[in-house]
């Protein structure tokens, strides 16, 4: 797929996702719906079974073709219609994006053991629509972007003031009833999710800081404590007794 092909595929899959929005109701309310609010265990146990087994039977995995430039956590997108059409899967979960839910349904450690997590389309819907505004922004004021709270030398936390928006109020899927943040890097402006504070949460109350490697991408924690993972992000490494982002996707 061409880069140009993949922009498109990208396009493609804000509209669906905003179309979804459209259809069962506000944009970011629509996570009250009784279907987005069951446990997610109890979808995952059906579906991870239902991929297991097609691994086993064909040796492939039931994912969509994907970019190598897709994102990590964003890049293996389970085929629903590949497991109903081997008879491994009844229906489409409820909370599905293909059900009308609010989540697409991923794997993770395809390598090793491909393990099915959660991609929350509100939080990435979210995203999207700062990001416009804050393209808006870089427009009006000749390339410059508003400038928020430093996180470091290369995040500032979003000024939603700055950017003549309300904050979406969407709560983070690693420590509700908590909203998300939003940071932009200062070189591209280009928006993205702050598991910042999610992470420092994860690792005082796992008293993880004695266990973290320098090198080590701090999003692995949330994947592998969550059934979530961290979309419309950037790497984050321990430094000075914290978690940083990095320029690094």
């Amino acid at each position: 797929m061409t880069l140009q092909r993949f922009q498109i595929f990208g396009k493609w899959l804000s509209a669906a996702i905003c179309l979804v929005l459209l259809l069962t109701g506000c944009a970011y309310p629509k996570e009250l719906r009784k279907e987005n609010q069951i446990n997610p265990a109890e979808f995952i146990t059906v579906v991870q079974q239902a991929v297991d087994q097609f691994h086993d039977k064909s040796g492939v995995l039931p994912i969509k073709n994907s970019e190598m430039t897709t994102p990590l956590y964003e890049k293996y997108v389970i085929d629903f219609a590949k497991l109903q059409k081997s008879h491994l899967l009844s229906s489409v979960p409820a909370n599905a994006f293909e059900s009308g839910g609010i989540f697409m349904y991923v794997l993770v450690d395809v390598e090793v053991k491909p393990t099915v997590k959660l991609m929350d389309l509100s939080a990435y819907q979210s995203v999207d629509d700062v990001q416009k505004k804050m393209d808006e922004y870089k427009l009006k004021h000749n390339g410059e972007l508003p400038k928020g709270v430093a996180i470091n030398d290369k995040f500032d936390y979003v000024d939603f003031n700055e950017l003549g928006m309300k904050a979406p109020e969407v709560k983070s899927d690693y420590s509700r009833p908590n909203l998300i943040t939003y940071m932009v890097n200062k070189q591209t402006g280009k928006v993205a999710i702050d598991y910042g504070m999610d992470l420092m949460k994860m690792v005082e109350s796992g008293s993880l800081k004695g266990s973290l490697k320098p090198d080590q991408d701090l999003r692995e924690l949330l994947v592998a404590k969550s059934y979530f993972v961290p979309i419309r992000s950037y790497a984050y490494y321990w430094q000075n007794d914290q978690p940083m982002p990095q320029d690094i996707e």
